[in-house]
């Protein structure tokens, strides 16, 4: 895949200054870093271009301020960051003008630079030339390594690209083959697990992946709209009864396109929506008109286990029941460590995105065993729905 795009092996960055935009979005609670995960994903590669002697100057934005805020400043980040790369990371008070022009002067080949959030100017997610034209002086070169923000055409995310001679960082590139790996040029046969609570959120999604794989799992209240929209009597379980007609349409290209699939056989059910409520496993034709389905049932699980053997690559994005109270998230743990296992045995490729993806596969302890886990929600998802990223796309080699 990435010989497609420029990456990091294409470039001298001795005595460069390397303008390295990176995904710096950590979760904080009282000015410390609560989960060090995306930090630890961009150590690479800034380790790399220090220690080939680049001046590492990191762009990244943080929340979503209107104009500067205090509590949306990168400074805590870029401690935290020091001790995840240990290395000295300075910091400059601004992402452009005499702040961030006098520290990137006074930095010496090997030296990191954090610049301050630059989404404190409104022109950054404008993708305002004249602001871009700002950053662009800071560097030499610029370096994408955010796949997470690829699909924002923002300044620092696509802007510089058109200004600065664009490379691919190592967790852009690590991405890029991963993706390929699950849907680009994948070993088939492919199986994607879709799950979430809603269908309106993945209607492009449904529709990309029934003409690219050869099975489709679908879970969570997302799973119930299908099994409404074939009739089947869903009690007061989550559903879109509305989209009916969109999931009907979706099973016709699905058929169509010869991709099967597959929704649960049976449910496990409760009457309160909360953890450890009493529960039953029903199958289709017997839910109680006042019970909701929380979760597969255990011949769904089964059904979606033999469906795992039969691929050699799976993509996975959504939890197939509401994964976030117990016993509700059985049949997300038992996929997972399936998938896990068959992935230690070298029998699959499996890619997995999406924020509640990240966190059942790490609630089940096997995020480790998985060939790739993406940090990046929301591109990860347009990337799934066949959309190109301006973030990438401006990394091809024409």
């Amino acid at each position: 895949m990435t010989n497609k795009f420029r990456t990091l092996d294409d470039v001298d960055v001795k005595g460069k200054r390397v303008l390295l935009r990176v995904d710096l979005n950590v979760p904080m609670e009282n000015g410390r870093v609560t989960d060090a995960t995306r930090l630890e994903r961009v150590a690479p590669t800034i380790t790399e271009i220090s220690d080939k002697g680049g001046k590492v100057i990191l762009l990244a934005h943080f929340g979503r301020p209107k104009g500067r805020d205090a509590k949306d400043s990168l400074k805590p980040v870029a401690e935290a960051l020091s001790k995840v790369v240990k290395k000295p990371v300075a910091f400059a008070d601004d992402c452009v003008g005499e702040p961030a022009a006098t520290a990137v002067a006074g930095l010496n080949d090997g030296d990191i630079l954090c610049l301050e959030n630059t989404r404190f100017h409104k022109e950054e997610e404008k993708n305002d030339p004249a602001f871009v034209a700002k950053l662009a002086k800071l560097g030499d070169i610029w370096v994408n390594d955010a796949f997470s923000a690829a699909h924002r055409a923002h300044a620092s995310t696509e802007g510089l690209g058109h200004k600065l001679p664009a490379y691919a960082g190592r967790t852009m590139q690590a991405e890029l083959d991963a993706l390929e790996k699950a849907l680009g040029s994948p070993t088939k046969p492919v199986i994607a697990i879709i799950g979430g609570a809603k269908v309106s959120t993945k209607i492009d999604l449904l529709e990309n992946l029934v003409t690219k794989v050869d099975a489709l799992v679908i879970g969570g209240g997302m799973a119930n709209t299908f099994l409404h929209a074939q009739g089947v009597a869903i009690g007061k379980s989550l559903a879109e009864k509305d989209l009916a007609p969109t999931a009907l349409r979706i099973m016709e290209k699905a058929d169509a396109a010869n991709c099967a699939i597959i929704l649960p056989v049976d449910a496990t059910v409760a009457y309160h929506f909360a953890a450890n409520a009493p529960s039953h496993a029903y199958g289709l034709d017997a839910i109680p008109a006042d019970g909701m389905i929380l979760d597969v049932g255990p011949q769904s699980v089964a059904r979606v286990h033999a469906a795992i053997d039969d691929a050699a690559t799976l993509v996975w994005n959504g939890p197939l029941g509401a994964f976030e109270m117990q016993p509700f998230d059985r049949g997300t743990v038992a996929a997972a460590k399936h998938a896990a296992e068959r992935t230690k045995a070298r029998k699959l490729v499996s890619i997995a995105g999406g924020g509640d993806t990240v966190a059942a596969l790490n609630q089940a302890h096997v995020a480790g065993d998985f060939t790739y886990v993406s940090t990046a929600g929301g591109a990860f998802l347009e990337w799934m729905e066949g959309k190109p990223l301006p973030g990438v796309e401006v990394l091809r080699i024409k």
